[in-house]
């Protein structure tokens, strides 16, 4: 459906994993699993809050920086304060956020170097990229109002390329290339969104399940977790949605053809996204849920031909957020600090026989409680922390989570006792009370970001 023809090139001639997730599948969480290579017992982040600071002493970033790399991020970093550097020499930053947090009131164009960037180039010093009136979490979509050269994933890209051009050429570099969008604001490029605003689009999967769900619905509100749009309506949002990948997709590959066109040396390239977009599916929106739709991502991995990747593979094992950090650390011939809760994905890229795990433990704090997931290479369980409400889907044959398997009345599946019990085993230590007597406890209070869920970890 989605025309990505640069990026499916990427995945022919390296890895691709097919059961990649997020754990925490929203920004802030996801990007601490990216940045630290820990899990959100670890980094202790299970939820979206802003304004909490970003003290990590050991990222993917220090560890490059520390052992002799030119380190360069260039769009979202989604931290605090914003313009902490996370070990990066130099961040270029535009979060796209930024304009909808209100933080003391602060002057948005000093935190932003994009919007700097844009009014020079607009030549307005009152022009903003948000003068279209769409926010950072509606399902309202248009087009770009001004030069494509102008949209936030052109300036990532250009930005990247100028560092390309700038860097020390007898450095090694990691460059942190981060594009604000396919996430809203739906505005891509004309083009990209008119190729999908009249295509043919399979209806999106509405299982039974979610019914109960619509009690959070939000009246229609665009920026609603859960609510049934017309068709045309959803019909924009996927336009937009799947128009900003297309838009990223042809960026991407005016970034490759520099990296040649530099004389770059062999390079490891990994490509991956902090969370997915329900968009719609069973009448939810946005991200945060344990759904394939919010939880599954992309995950690339490309390396030069004498890197053992095999070409055009597709590796089913279970890979998380939290493995990008230690991978690209083993790409580069560097050894991992000790204590990563991740694992370098570089041997099963290489089709090498290795241990690896058997099941992933997700959660995030959504509709007031907490809502975790386990989910192995067949079945996925969901445990709502405040009703207490359990669900299991096959993966296998259910890959669009239509039939809630534990809703049937025909007893508790044997599988979803035993992902219980894995449940059980995760959340033992967390201090929100959420296992006693060894079994689950509804209606535990729960915070987005616990520190001392990193207190008990590392207590124990």
């Amino acid at each position: 459906m989605v025309r990505t023809p640069f990026l499916d090139s990427l995945a022919c001639e390296g890895a691709r994993f097919d059961r990649a997730y997020s754990a925490c599948s929203s920004c802030i969480p996801a990007r601490a699993a990216l940045y630290t290579g820990l899990s959100q017992a670890q980094h202790g982040r299970c939820g979206y809050q802003d304004g909490v600071p970003w003290d990590y002493p050991v990222t993917i970033a220090s560890e490059f920086t520390r052992q002799g790399y030119q380190t360069q991020a260039v769009g979202k970093l989604h931290v605090f304060p914003e313009r902490s550097q996370l070990g990066f020499q130099n961040v270029l930053l535009h979060d796209g956020y930024i304009h909808f947090a209100r933080r003391n009131n602060a002057n948005q164009a000093h935190i932003d170097d994009y919007l700097q960037w844009f009014r020079n180039e607009v030549g307005r010093p009152d022009a903003d990229y948000a003068d279209h009136g769409i926010d950072c979490n509606s399902n309202i979509a248009r087009p770009w109002g001004y030069e494509e050269y102008l949209h936030p994933t052109n300036w990532v890209a250009s930005q990247s390329i100028n560092f390309l051009r700038r860097r020390d050429p007898r450095k090694p570099f990691f460059l942190y290339m981060s594009f604000q969008r396919p996430h809203t604001p739906y505005d891509p490029p004309a083009w990209a969104f008119e190729q999908y605003l009249h295509a043919q689009m399979p209806p999106p999967p509405q299982g039974a399940w979610s019914k109960p769900l619509q009690v959070f619905d939000n009246a229609g509100k665009p920026q609603t977790f859960v609510g049934k749009f017309p068709p045309d309506v959803l019909q924009r949002a996927r336009a937009g949605y799947f128009g900003h990948m297309s838009h990223i997709d042809q960026q991407i590959f005016r970034f490759i053809e520099s990296l040649h066109e530099c004389r770059v040396g062999p390079t490891y390239v990994a490509f991956v996204s902090d969370h997915g977009e329900m968009l719609g599916d069973h009448n939810l929106w946005r991200k945060g849920l344990p759904y394939e739709g919010s939880a599954h991502i992309p995950f690339l991995l490309y390396g030069p031909k004498d890197s053992g990747i095999r070409g055009n593979s597709v590796v089913s094992d279970l890979v998380e957020l939290r493995d990008v950090m230690p991978t690209l650390l083993e790409c580069a011939g560097l050894v991992p600090p000790a204590g990563l809760d991740g694992h370098s994905v570089l041997p099963l890229a290489r089709g090498e026989q290795t241990l690896w795990r058997s099941h992933l433990h997700g959660e995030h704090l959504m509709f007031g409680q907490s809502v975790h997931y386990i989910v192995e290479l067949r079945y996925k369980y969901v445990w709502f922390s405040g009703s207490g409400q359990e669900q299991l889907f096959d993966l296998t044959n259910d890959p669009h989570e239509v039939f809630d398997l534990a809703a049937q009345n025909n007893g508790v599946p044997p599988v979803m006792q035993h992902l219980r019990e894995l449940l059980i085993e995760e959340l033992q230590l967390r201090p929100e009370g959420f296992v006693a007597n060894n079994k689950l406890q509804k209606g535990q209070p729960v915070k987005a970001t616990l520190s001392s869920v990193l207190n008990a970890f590392r207590s124990a």
